[in-house]
Parts: structure tokens; sequence; C-alpha cells
């Protein structure tokens, strides 16, 4: 019986080693900059180099993450018809030994910014040890699941708040926590839809009706305490709200009608409206809170 052994070149292995880290998911940070631009500091060089390295730092912790959860996943991945080919780990492209040398090093680069920003990296501690208690146990018990992604969120506003020296907002934290519960509700969803039970152990848990209510409840949630933020904290945002709520009508609409959604990351970058709406919402909060602080 003949044997096929596949051989990768230096470069597969060099773009293994990027995907593995998922640069991509990368934007999940941007959470970190809220306390900036609701701050109204986005035009303080050292406001936005504190956000910027604590953000810095996140992505290097959620990378960590990715690649505990791919190392403890290798099995179940390589049975798997889509992840089998996709996840660098999984498709033999990226050894389990360079993974492990590749975290150590992720973990030295947090380590060491415990001397530059011991507060923020307290922060990460906690939404590594959250995810890794995901990764092991969390992520096959319902609705605790979707809490632990959603709270991950939270931490990452946590720690921005802790880069500026200001106390997290509780509007914002709430805000957050709804919005997060939205999009993990929704990647259920779109798990269920497309993977039926076979995806991952807990989706046999679910149904795709439930997690449809969990997330038009976190929808509602998300936009109430949002727009109950802006008009009781900062009012002059109060014409942030319809982009807001379009946002989350388009979203539901690229889950809907394009079959988007299983990764948010991914609905977000190719659906140019979602990008636009964004990057306005971002837009608008800083000329008007800058102009407000000036």
């Amino acid at each position: 019986m003949k044997i096929s052994i596949t051989t990768y070149s230096l470069k597969d292995r060099i773009i293994g080693l990027i995907k593995l880290i998922r640069p991509k998911q990368w934007v999940k940070n941007g959470f970190v900059f809220a306390s900036l631009i609701f701050s109204g500091e986005m035009h303080n060089p050292d406001a936005f180099m504190h956000s910027l390295l604590a953000a810095f730092f996140f992505c290097v912790a959620s990378s960590a993450t990715y690649i505990v959860n791919d190392i403890y996943d290798i099995d179940h991945d390589r049975r798997h018809p889509k992840k089998s080919k996709s996840r660098p780990l999984a498709s033999g492209i990226v050894s389990k030994n360079a993974a492990l040398v590749l975290l150590g090093t992720l973990y030295l680069i947090l380590a060491l910014g415990y001397t530059v920003m011991p507060k923020v990296i307290l922060v990460i501690v906690a939404y590594a040890v959250l995810n890794l208690a995901y990764t092991f146990v969390l992520k096959h018990e319902p609705v605790i699941d979707i809490f632990t992604i959603a709270i991950g969120f939270v931490l990452r506003v946590i720690a921005g708040a802790v880069a500026l020296n200001l106390d997290a907002s509780a509007w914002m934290c709430v805000t957050t926590l709804c919005l997060a519960l939205y999009l993990a509700a929704v990647k259920r969803r779109q798990e269920l839809a497309q993977s039926g039970v076979e995806g991952r152990k807990v989706l046999q848990k679910y149904s795709v009706s439930l997690v449809d209510r969990y997330a038009e409840m976190s929808a509602t949630g998300a936009l109430l305490f949002y727009s109950m933020f802006v008009m009781s904290a900062r009012p002059a945002l109060v014409i942030t709200i319809p982009l807001v709520l379009f946002g989350l009508f388009r979203y539901w609409y690229v889950v809907e009608a394009l079959d988007g959604g299983e990764s948010p990351t991914d609905a977000l970058l190719a659906d140019w409206q979602l990008m636009a709406v964004v990057v306005l919402w971002v837009a608008t909060c800083i000329f008007v809170l800058s102009g407000m602080s000036l």
C-alpha cells in the first residue's frame, strides 16, 4: 500500500505559524480602545500609546489561547472535514513542538509586559485563565460557554480602562456584555445551521430557535443599554444610536440572508456595509468627544 506523505516548504510553515496565531481575530481586541474613545482622549499621544500597548498585549494573549485550543483539539480537528485542512496543526503544516515554542514565546512577551503595564497584564491573566477554563471545561456547558466568550470582551474593555488609569464604565461593560452575547449566540446558531450537532459537543444541547431567542434578547439589551448610556452620560452621542441600530440589523441580515456569522470577524471584514457603519460610528464618536474635550 502506497502512503502519501505531504511535505511543506519553509514558506508554507511560516504561513502556517501566522495562521496559528489568527491575526484576523485581533479585530476583536478593538474593544480595548473603547475607554480611549469615550474618554475623548484620542488626541492625547500618551493615552493613545497606552491603549495601543494594551491592545498589543491582548493580541498576544488571544493568540496564545488560540494555540492552546488548537493543541487541545488537534485530534478532533483532524476528523473534521474543514478544520483538518484549514487548521495548521490539524493539517500538519505546523508541528506540535513548533506550536509549543511559539506559545512559550507569547507567554514570555506577556511576562515581560508585566514590567511595563502590570495592572493591564493582571486583567489579561484573568482573560487567559478564563479561556483555559473554556478550552478544557466550559465550552462543553450550554449557556456558560456563551457567557464565557462574552466576558472575554468585557475584560478587553476593562483592560483599556486600566491602561488609562480610569474606572471602567458600568454602562460600557454591560453594553459590551450584551453585544458579545449577541455575537456568540449568532455564532452558535450558524454552527448549528451549517455543521449541525457534529461541529462541537455543546451544540447537541442547543436548538436554532433557542439561540435565536438568545440573540434577539441580547441585541435588544445592547441597544437599550447603549442608548441609556449615551443619553445619560454622553448626550452628544445620541446621533450614533441609529448607526448602532443599523449595525445590528445589517449583521442579522448577513447571518440570515448571506449565511454569514459563524465567524463574526469574517462577517465584518467581508461585508462593506458593516465595515462602513463601524468606521462611521468610531469616527463620529472620536469627532464629537474629542471636540468636547478640547
